[in-house]
């Protein structure tokens, strides 16, 4: 495809093309109307597939854009606000969709605010997938009304304004992570040491017995499924909510042990997962066995 112009128009751009930005692309059918930029080359196929104009830099992504979508890992998230602050239009709204720390958003706003840019803190409150378009987000800053607009405009069907303050969406994220991330990685703590005393199901059938809104075998093959999945991931998003419990004066006593859980589980590189959580958890024993330096956070 030959290289961009600057005569070309586009209306958003995707600063990341992965999980997230390639799932919007596909459900929104946005074609000639999309430009994006990854780090990775092998992602310019999809881009190419969906029609989306696949640029070399973020420079070129970024010069006729309207809306931008930054959809990077959490640990890039920072790093890639300041570099595309002096880069953006001045017109144009810069929407960090990153699962990061408040006061990291609001780092990257500073930096717009100094280069007289304009950015809104949006926040992804369930899974991209199979959702798509019809992910909850959470949208705040000075420009959240216009930003609601566009990402309508997109095909977003469940945004929702939650206040002017940059921080407060990812707030909202990270503070419910902090129990719904941590389930899971309690989760794995309990049913690995259940499995290996050889009574985890008469530990999921005491829990059943006081819980009943989903059994808990389904519920633990569940949790560990998305930490095979996306640990890696989801590892970086709550480095992110331990900083903001820091920030806030508490110790963040279990929210670091899930950084650590998820980091291990997801390194193990299990993917696909096995079906059902005792092949799950055989698969991880196995693992971490014959590689002692796996549950410790080494590569």
């Amino acid at each position: 495809m030959p290289a961009m112009t600057q005569a070309r128009t586009k209306f958003a751009c995707l600063i990341g093309f992965g999980e997230a930005g390639s799932t919007f692309a596909r459900a929104g059918s946005w074609g000639p109307r999309a430009a994006a930029f990854d780090i990775a080359p092998a992602r310019r196929a999809v881009m190419d597939e969906l029609d989306v104009t696949p640029c070399a830099s973020a420079e070129e992504a970024l010069a006729d854009a309207s809306l931008v979508l930054s959809l990077v890992t959490a640990d890039q998230a920072l790093d890639v606000a300041r570099t595309c602050a002096a880069l953006i239009s001045p017109d144009a709204l810069f929407c960090d969709m990153n699962s990061v720390a408040p006061g990291t958003k609001r780092a990257a706003a500073e930096a717009f605010a100094a280069a007289g840019k304009r950015y809104v803190d949006v926040a992804i409150m369930a899974p991209v997938n199979p959702a798509a378009l019809g992910v909850p987000l959470n949208i705040s800053g000075p420009d959240a009304a216009e930003a609601k607009d566009l990402l309508t405009g997109m095909g977003f069907e469940k945004t929702r304004i939650v206040g002017d303050a940059i921080g407060r969406a990812s707030a909202i994220k990270l503070v419910r992570s902090v129990m719904v991330k941590g389930l899971e990685a309690l989760t794995a703590e309990m049913m690995l040491a259940a499995h290996a005393e050889g009574v985890a199901e008469d530990v999921l059938a005491s829990l059943d017995a006081s819980e009943k809104t989903i059994k808990w075998p389904e519920r633990a093959d569940y949790n560990l499924d998305r930490m095979m999945i996306h640990g890696r991931r989801r590892s970086a998003e709550m480095a992110e909510a331990a900083a903001m419990l820091r920030d806030l004066g508490i110790d963040p006593l279990m929210t670091q042990g899930t950084v650590a859980r998820h980091q291990d589980i997801g390194e193990l590189g299990l993917t696909p997962p096995p079906e059902g959580y005792a092949a799950k958890l055989d698969a991880i024993t196995a693992l971490q066995t014959s590689n002692p330096n796996s549950n410790k956070g080494e590569s």
